[in-house]
Order: structure tokens, then C-alpha cells, then sequence
């Protein structure tokens, strides 16, 4: 297992950085005499000298990679402040001019076969978000999934809302895509409850357009001073891959890949505590069964909770669940597949898994 360096002081204390791996430090001024055998360097600075004794070393040396709107060797996890910096609610253009935008933008205009050096880039950061993803989670989060069209002006989302408010109340740390609709209300449920003036102000802005200004005010809808843990409760999981849908500002935290592949998958396989599926389209649909057949072949571990939640919707308008209840029979996946519509009985249903 190698260690980890982020920060300047433990490097100095360190007598043995053998098999270590060192994020984004400027080491110019700093006298590495210790041994290094196998060690990896992940866009730091090295004076001629070191950079000489850590390839005499056997180390290896990656490079920062100039001219990009984001950093390839990141060792956190995104915050809605850093998403949007630079950002005036009250000129909801300026949203175009974050950090956000500006790498969606620039994750455009390489295309869907990017040259090597940006796709490089990209999976390097890709992995850097799952590992730092894996740093805050606790045991058997639980997350939710559901449709990104629905609107803050909808019975819908104040339902989502107060699904959210229930998982909060029973202590769970929730993961959501990351996006508008369901993603945005169940962790803004999570932080504040059912709070009818929040929810006023954002049924002002219930959705958004293809352009900056609309997204912009949005965005301002959301309040800034959401109430904070000493552990983030609500995670985003979202992707530039559908980067005109930015992150809520609901989520304390957002773990924003490239790869949409990746982040689908991630997401259902660090949800140990069981999903609940809301009514949704597609992409929710793909979610179930992508879900299920982890569960079928106990390929990340033993089955997790399905919960659908919303009986009409399931069994009759998109009937999926009784087809996983079908491939689930004989399975352990079996008993821990639930169709209700219950917010209370779903999140009762997954304290019953985690206890």
C-alpha cells in the first residue's frame, strides 16, 4: 500500500519516501536525501538535483500538464465554491466564466476521441477523484437515482425533498448524480428538511436553458449557507460528459469525472447501503439494471437494497421491477428488493440492511 503526500511538512519529516506517491508539491527548495526506490512524483516541482537522485532511484516522475482549465493530480473532491468561483448571483452570466463552465468548454472542443495528451489528462484526473472519493466515504452510503427534468416548482421535487429529509434524519450519508431534479432535491432534503421559504425561492428559477445566463440564475437560486457536518452527508456524482446540466449546489461535495462510463458505474458500486430509484427515464432505467446485475453476480460484494419507490410508475408505466424481482428469484438479491410508496418504508427498509 503506498502512502500518500499532499503536504509539504510530512515530506520534510519523512526518512522514507520508498514506494510513496507525492501530489502537487513544490519540492524545489526541498533536500530529498531519503530513499526513494519506486516512488512517483504526480505533477510536482523538482530541482535539477532531485529530480537527478529520484531517477537514479528507480521513481517515476509525472509531469504537470500545462494549458489545462483543471488539475490532472487533484487529491479532493470538488466543492460547490470551487465549481463555481468567480460567480455574481446578481449577473447570472458570470457563471460562463467559471472553473465549471471553462472545463466543460474545454472537454468539448476535444471531442469524443481526444488526442493522447488530453486523454491522458482526463483518466488521470478521473482516477484522482475516485481515490479521493474513497477518502470521505463512510460505510454503506446510500444513494438515490431519478429523473434530472424535474422541475423546483413541482409536487415531485417537494417529494424528493422529503425523502431526502428522512434519509438525513436516519443519519445516512446520500450520494445522487450530482445533477438538477431528484440529484438536487434529496440532498437539499438531506442539510435543511422541508424548508418552504428554500423552496419558495427556488421554485423562482424551477429550471434552466441551454444558455450561461439561465443556468446562472439557477444557480443563484440555491442559498449559499446550507448547514455543514464535520463529515459530508450529501456527495454529487456527476460527469462533464453532460456538462450542460451543471452540479446543484445542493451537494457539500461533488466527485465530477470526464468519463460518464466511469461515474455510472462508480456510483452504483459505492452505494453499499442500497439505491432507491425514483421515477425516471432512461438514464434511471439503465441505472437499474446496470445495478442489478452487480447485485446478480455479487461482483462488488453482496447484494445491496434496490428500492423503487413509486408502485405505478414500476409495475405499471415502466415496469422494471417486477423484471428484476423475476431474474432476482432463488438469489440473495431477492429479499432485498422492495417497491413501495413509502418514503418511510424505503428508508426503514434500508436502516433494516445496514443494521
Amino acid at each position: 500500500m503506498r502512502t500518500e503526500y499532499t503536504d509539504l511538512d510530512q515530506v520534510r519529516a519523512a526518512d522514507d519516501l520508498r514506494h510513496a506517491v507525492l501530489v502537487g508539491l513544490d519540492l524545489s527548495d526541498v533536500d530529498l536525501r531519503v530513499p526513494m526506490d519506486g516512488a512517483l512524483f504526480l505533477g510536482c516541482t523538482l530541482s535539477p538535483l532531485a529530480h537527478r537522485r529520484a531517477a537514479a532511484a528507480g521513481a517515476l516522475v509525472f509531469p504537470a500538464i500545462p494549458d489545462l482549465p483543471y488539475d490532472v493530480y487533484r487529491s479532493r473532491l470538488y466543492a460547490p465554491a470551487e465549481l463555481f468561483a468567480g460567480f455574481d448571483p446578481d449577473d447570472p452570466l458570470t457563471y460562463a466564466d467559471t472553473p465549471d463552465a471553462l472545463i466543460y468548454q474545454h472537454s468539448r472542443a476535444q471531442g469524443h476521441n481526444p488526442d493522447p495528451l488530453h486523454a491522458l489528462a482526463e483518466r488521470l484526473h478521473d482516477h484522482a477523484i475516485t481515490e479521493a472519493l474513497a477518502d470521505v466515504l463512510p460505510e454503506r452510503p446510500v444513494a438515490v437515482m431519478g429523473g434530472h427534468a424535474l422541475g423546483r416548482d413541482t409536487d415531485g421535487y417537494r417529494r424528493a425533498v422529503g425523502l431526502g429529509a428522512a434519509l438525513g434524519e436516519a443519519g445516512f450519508t446520500v450520494l445522487t448524480g450530482g445533477g438538477p431534479g431528484v440529484m438536487e432535491a434529496v440532498p437539499l432534503g438531506v442539510r435543511i428538511g422541508v424548508d418552504e421559504p428554500t423552496l419558495k425561492d427556488l421554485a423562482k428559477a424551477p429550471k434552466f436553458g441551454g444558455d450561461a445566463e439561465s443556468i446562472g440564475r439557477w444557480i443563484a437560486a440555491c442559498p449559499t449557507d446550507l448547514p455543514t457536518t464535520d463529515r459530508p452527508r450529501t456527495i454529487g456524482i456527476p460527469t462533464w460528459f453532460y456538462g450542460h446540466e451543471p452540479p446543484n449546489p445542493a451537494c457539500e461535495l461533488h466527485a465530477k469525472y470526464f468519463a460518464n462510463s466511469v461515474r455510472e458505474e462508480g456510483l452504483l458500486t459505492v452505494a453499499t447501503g442500497g439505491i432507491i430509484y425514483t421515477p425516471g427515464s432512461a438514464g434511471t432505467v439503465q441505472e437499474v439494471f446496470q445495478d442489478y446485475c452487480q447485485n446478480h453476480y455479487g461482483s462488488v460484494g453482496p447484494a445491496a437494497p434496490m428500492v423503487f419507490l413509486g408502485r405505478a410508475f414500476w409495475l405499471d408505466e415502466v415496469p422494471a421491477a417486477p423484471l428484476v424481482q423475476r431474474l432476482a428469484r432463488g438469489r440473495d438479491a431477492e429479499r432485498w428488493i422492495l417497491v413501495t410508496d413509502d418514503a418511510d418504508e424505503a428508508v426503514a427498509f434500508l436502516r433494516g440492511y445496514a443494521g
